[in-house]
């Protein structure tokens, strides 16, 4: 194992990417001290080794961890990636480099801060994907249901199954504008998209409606005696409202006009799959 202590490994920010950052360890018997992916900005003091992504290099360590370790650690690899952590190539780094070393009692290393971290960020993440499937409000334009997200994890790719089989014969878009990316179905299949800027369409007459109907509908089902507004803060924390019908009074909406929608997009990966498909990590997008 190299001595080094000052060793940065660069890569392209892709789920394989991260797992020939892996491979090139064990290789080289290299111990990095930081996994940078891209938009990261650089220390003054460290020069960033590039790691190349090579599909059979990923492929070999991927597959390798059910095998040395345990499916329940390839499952919490596959999250980790998805979550906000923003050390979360380290420690998922820390946490193979472990788990090959000592088996399946990995995940249960609770005492270790990359095992502890890594389990405690997918916690989060699964959290807010089950919060979403709840709190997320889908708008009528034309014949698209659009709704808009601002997760602080990547979890579309959760919410995906969820949200096609609710509304397999829908066209639908959800958009999130925390990563810049959108989750669009139609005609049976799903799409994870990288998109820089959304401009919606204005709101047409029986959709305001809908939506005076649905804040009405709330505030008559509220008991007044059992108005609780810190459980209320509890269940459905402060920083969902923003996006949800009930907590908004105005439909009045910035727009370009009512038969405009702009899309600008940075990237596109179309998945080959009718599903976004947590057994295909290799599918996330990757920001180019």
């Amino acid at each position: 194992m190299s001595d080094r202590t000052d060793l940065v490994y660069a890569y392209d920010g892709s789920f394989a990417g991260l797992m020939c950052c892996i491979f090139e360890s064990y290789d080289q018997k290299e111990n990095p001290n930081l996994i940078r992916p891209p938009g990261v900005q650089q220390s003054l003091f460290d020069t960033a080794k590039w790691i190349e992504t090579d599909e059979h290099k990923a492929d070999r360590v991927y597959n390798s961890i059910p095998l040395k370790i345990s499916s329940q650690a390839q499952e919490l690899v596959k999250l980790g990636f998805l979550t906000c952590n923003p050390r979360k190539e380290l420690l998922i780094y820390h946490f193979l480099r472990l788990g090959f070393k000592h088996g399946s009692k990995v995940m249960t290393m609770l005492t270790n801060d990359a095992v502890c971290s890594l389990q405690k960020a997918v916690r989060h993440l699964t959290s807010e994907s089950h919060k979403l499937t709840g709190f997320l409000r889908f708008s009528v334009y034309g014949e698209v249901l659009v709704a808009v997200i601002e997760p602080k994890n990547l979890v579309l790719p959760l919410l995906s199954a969820h949200f096609c089989d609710r509304f397999r014969n829908e066209t639908f878009m959800i958009y999130d504008k925390t990563h810049s990316m959108a989750l669009i179905y139609r005609e049976q299949k799903a799409e994870l998209m990288f998109v820089a800027e959304l401009t919606l369409p204005e709101v047409e007459g029986s959709e305001i409606e809908y939506r005076r109907l649905w804040r009405q509908f709330y505030k008559t089902i509220a008991i007044e005696g059992r108005n609780n507004p810190r459980c209320r803060m509890t269940l459905m924390p402060k920083r969902y409202w923003g996006q949800m019908t009930e907590f908004n009074e105005t439909d009045e909406q910035k727009s370009r006009g009512p038969d405009q929608w702009r899309v600008a997009e940075t990237a596109t990966e179309t998945l080959p799959t009718s599903m976004v498909s947590l057994d295909s990590p290799f599918s996330y997008p990757t920001r180019k």
